[in-house]
């Protein structure tokens, strides 16, 4: 779950500029850590607004699924929220970060602004003899000449001694020490707090390197120990030993903390609170039925820059999503040329989506960064066309690459699901899991409303028209679909869902090919683990369902790596839900929450080997583990495929 924090509070008036530390960071690129801190600390917590904010996350986290039973998986978050109310903070960022650190260690990417950068992204190698080592990454130097230019000669002339000036000597160096403890002692503290998602071995896997498929290109994704969500670290020393060295030796890097391109120009600590912390048209909902609010129809969601997949427009949007979000948007560092790869992409390619084929002519590649593209039906359209020429071609095998895959559109996961394997009785009608949502006071009283009239475009997510019950048959126009609610007691606590729900995506807009386009064992999905929401709904289904091979690249060799990271089953935010509740005219209802921004997980799919629990907690190992090397680091179009 992201939280991300868009309450104003109270401002630091009468400052002289040589006092405000806002001021003395205004304008700029690039900061020390210690100086964006100065600024961002620096603004009291207001009570009044504490104790609403904290209302408005409770009043939120009725429509989350998931709190009752990440109680006994993780973190009870209600608890939390009633020990941040008792707490007295410095400033309001100290509030900030609990609130922040809390959230994330439900280990949930769906409910979760200065980076702070390090030119030393690392890679965990394997070596021919079988063994591991942390790496400075092989290509650190190059990533961070084309992204950090006007910063090389800052961390150039950081360095002490003869390796002053000796950056680019850096690049390869194995990482004996970080801080002076064994490099996975920072490793495992970094996967015990960056969240996101369930399993371990895949938050360990984020402390490094990686790359992702975007819309626009291939990017580098920098890592945990890289970049930082906020800058509170100032710097690290490592132990190395340089490439072709047997010299052990010591160096201290400084982070560095950017002020991103997107930021809103301020000048001084009142303008910087006006303009990144207050209330947006984007950050709440509104009245659909209301003309003099149309407008703003037009502003996406705030919400929308941090979730994993391309920016989509609003009539795109209206397509049910699964998709992840992150306290960072998509990486936009651009992989090096002699990084990307070697087979050129097939016509049929289309953004997130790149069709090759290998030099065997019988092993195709899809390479699928995310579950969401620009164009809907045309993203659909691509697939098939993509996976038919490389049929065309002679492929009877075929890769699917999931690296990084944030989610998307749940109806995307259902049609490549269903073209690849063919009609049967796990894609048609339903080619996904079957789901319920939470079915609280003021979630029945939307549906009421809609029922009597409140919704007459049927456009809003709780009308009945939206869904089909269990046997995959739609709702009738008013039927009340909550109930019967299925009433639960999880972990001690009680709690009240839907009836199960079943298909939302077939018919589909285009037809599908009357036969599956590859035979499931000749199939091989694999990632970094880092594989989220509608990436999950589709690896799950087609591992658990078809018995397709699973593949993680890299990661512990002692951890179980699995091959997918958090499950979900629609995910939302605030500014939907709110939405939802103006149009029905219920934003007056004790239970509804003032304006703000959180990300929610509204939908849970039950599992398949378990249907009675949901998915989300269910194992799901990786059927093998390859090793990262010198060789396969990026990207993982060179892996040998003889496990196909």
């Amino acid at each position: 779950m992201l939280y991300r924090l868009f309450i104003s509070w109270s401002l630091v008036f009468g400052l002289s500029a040589a006092q405000d530390p806002c001021a003395a960071i205004a304008g700029k690129k690039w900061v020390s850590p210690q100086e964006a801190r100065a600024c961002m600390f620096s603004f009291p917590v207001d009570q009044d607004r504490k104790s609403s904010l904290i209302e408005t996350v409770n009043k939120t986290l009725a429509f989350h699924t998931s709190v009752n039973y990440q109680k006994y998986v993780h973190e009870d978050i209600h608890a939390d929220l009633a020990r941040i109310r008792a707490t007295s903070y410095h400033s309001d960022f100290d509030l900030h970060l609990d609130l922040y650190n809390s959230f994330r260690r439900l280990n949930d990417g769906h409910c979760r602004f200065i980076s702070a950068y390090l030119p030393t992204p690392l890679a965990l190698l394997t070596a021919e003899d079988g063994t591991q080592q942390v790496h400075i990454a092989p290509e650190a130097f190059s990533i961070a000449s084309a992204e950090f230019p006007d910063q090389i000669e800052f961390w150039q002339a950081s360095l002490d001694g003869n390796l002053k000036g000796q950056l680019a000597s850096l690049s390869g160096a194995k990482v004996l020490l970080i801080n002076g403890h064994n490099p996975f002692v920072a490793v495992n503290q970094n996967a015990e707090i960056t969240g996101g998602y369930q399993a371990f071995s895949t938050r360990q896997n984020s402390f490094f390197s990686s790359y992702s498929r975007g819309a626009k290109g291939w990017s580098y994704v920098m890592g945990n120990f890289a970049q930082l969500v906020h800058p509170l670290t100032d710097s690290v020393q490592m132990t190395i030993q340089r490439p072709n060295s047997s010299t052990v030796e010591q160096v201290t890097l400084p982070y560095r903390a950017r002020i991103g391109s997107t930021v809103r120009n301020f000048t001084d600590s009142e303008s910087y609170r006006t303009n990144m912390c207050r209330n947006v048209t984007a950050t709440n909902g509104f009245n659909f039925y209301d003309l003099l609010t149309q407008q703003e129809t037009a502003s996406l969601p705030s919400a929308a820059y941090f979730e994993q997949q391309p920016m989509l427009d609003h009539e795109d949007r209206k397509h049910p999503m699964n998709v992840m979000l992150d306290a960072l948007p998509l990486t936009d560092v651009e992989l090096p040329e002699e990084l990307l790869p070697l087979p050129i992409a097939l016509n049929q390619s289309y953004s997130v989506a790149q069709f090759y084929m290998l030099s065997d002519n019988i092993t195709g590649v899809l390479a699928l960064g995310s579950f969401s593209a620009a164009n809907f039906t045309a993203f659909m359209g691509s697939l098939l066309d993509g996976l038919q020429e490389l049929k065309s071609q002679g492929a009877s095998r075929l890769i699917v690459d999931v690296t990084n895959n944030g989610g998307g559109y749940i109806c995307i996961a259902h049609w490549l699901h269903r073209i690849l394997v063919g009609p049967k009785n796990t894609t048609e009608p339903q080619a996904g899991l079957y789901t319920c949502a939470r079915a609280g006071t003021l979630a029945q009283t939307i549906v009421e409303k809609i029922n009597k009239g409140g919704d007459p475009e049927e456009v809003l997510s709780y009308n009945p028209s939206q869904w089909r019950n269990s046997s995959n048959l739609p709702f009738s126009v008013q039927s009340h679909w909550l109930r019967p609610t299925v009433n639960l007691t999880i972990n001690g606590h009680e709690d009240a869902f839907s009836p199960r729900l079943g298909a939302e995506c077939q018919p589909f807009e285009m037809t599908p090919p009357e036969e599956g386009l590859f035979e499931p064992e000749n199939i091989v999905i694999i990632s970094n683990g880092r594989c989220a929401s509608s990436c999950s709904l589709f690896s799950i289904t087609m591992a658990k369902h078809e018995g397709v091979k699973t593949v993680v690249i890299g990661g512990q060799q002692n951890a179980m790596q699995q091959y997918c990271g958090i499950v979900g089953g629609q995910s939302t935010h605030f500014t939907e839900i709110d939405t939802e509740i103006k149009s029905t005219h219920l934003k007056n209802h004790t239970h509804a929450p003032p304006d703000f921004v959180l990300g929610i997980t509204w939908r849970l799919a039950f599992g398949i080997h378990n249907p009675a629990e949901p998915e989300e907690w269910q194992d799901h190992p990786a059927d093998f583990n390859l090793p990262l090397t010198l060789k396969t680091q990026v990207p993982g179009l060179s892996v040998s495929m003889s496990i196909i």
